[in-house]
């Protein structure tokens, strides 16, 4: 029994419907109800095609009689709000659950893979490297990215006292787009916020540049397709290690891209609008972002990444133009 947490939210649901297609259905399943900032009743349409053995409550996993039976665990659960700042909000479900876990997987010697984020390397001035000596030079920029890497850190601090499971990874997502990230409202990607504006106005807005040397929407972001995310990690489990992962395609792309093509993809013209970006994120702001992947693809050396345009093709004409538009359904 394979345990998924998260597995009714965007990165989990995907990753419960890629190991369905490999006949794999025997999965415990954890979610947690009514979480900040997500459509729940979107949310649950997640779940309407996927084959798993039982659903279970975050809180109720650890008392259920078949947590002991679990032979390894992906662990997507967890608060992915980049602007939530309730702090002890953060910290039990970001932190101290995934502790939890971490243990757990030592205890019952099964091997564990757990979701981390881009967000610990904060502005990107100290570059993209996951390189374990490096991870504590980074500085999130705001509190979800530095509970993530809180835990990242604690995590290394188990390794050097050689208190970990004997298979693990801590998978850094960049910006992961794609099926059934309907339910997470602004954190949604900007494919399929695009979508809908096009649909209802025929024009994408995007943020004009505040930057010197970056014109108005070229700012860059390493754009990787969901289901691709998923298939890697699937891959990442048969292979033994213990490491903390960068996961992107390892090639940065403008936003002016991601919106061309979608309109492509939708076989219309591309109409583009430039809105001032707002003041009170200006400072903070990213303009460029792409993952190191040097230690993934000594990993696994054959694994292919589909580039930003055959991404969102797949994602807009198998997917968001159909009626039903959930992988897994």
């Amino acid at each position: 029994m394979i345990l998924v947490t998260g597995g009714g939210g965007f990165i989990g649901s995907l990753l419960v419907a890629e190991l369905n297609d490999l006949g794999i259905t025997d999965i415990l399943l954890v979610d947690h109800k009514n979480q900040k900032g997500q459509d729940q009743a979107i949310k649950d349409k997640n779940l309407a095609g996927l084959k798993f053995s039982k659903y279970l409550e975050a809180e109720e996993l650890f008392t259920d009689p078949e947590f002991k039976k679990i032979s390894a665990i992906y662990h997507m659960g967890a608060c992915s709000s980049t602007t939530e700042r309730d702090l002890e909000y953060l910290k039990e479900n970001n932190i101290e659950y995934s502790k939890i876990l971490f243990k757990q997987a030592k205890e019952l010697n099964i091997p564990m893979i757990y979701a981390s984020s881009a967000a610990t390397y904060g502005s990107g001035e100290q570059g993209y490297s996951d390189e374990h000596q490096k991870i504590a030079q980074y500085s999130a920029l705001n509190p979800y990215g530095d509970s993530k890497l809180k835990f990242d850190l604690w995590v290394l601090e188990q390794l050097a006292l050689g208190d970990t499971p004997e298979h693990f990874y801590g998978i850094k997502f960049f910006n992961v787009y794609g099926p059934n990230e309907y339910h997470k409202g602004e954190m949604r990607s900007l494919v399929h916020k695009a979508f809908g504006q096009i649909k209802s106005s025929g024009q994408v807005k995007l943020f004009k540049s505040h930057k010197k040397g970056f014109k108005d929407g070229e700012q860059l972001r390493d754009f990787v397709y969901g289901p691709d995310v998923a298939r890697g990690m699937i891959e990442l489990m048969k292979v033994p290690g213990k490491e903390i992962i960068n996961m992107g395609t390892g090639k940065a792309r403008s936003f002016y891209d991601l919106a061309d093509q979608t309109f492509k993809s939708m076989h219309l013209e591309t109409k583009i609008v430039f809105i001032p970006m707002p003041e009170s994120i200006r400072e903070q702001y990213q303009y460029f972002t792409e993952a190191e992947m040097t230690k993934f693809s000594k990993i696994l050396p054959n694994f292919e990444w589909r580039s930003l345009e055959e991404g969102v093709h797949d994602y807009v004409v198998n997917y968001l133009v159909k009626n039903d538009p959930y992988r897994g359904s």
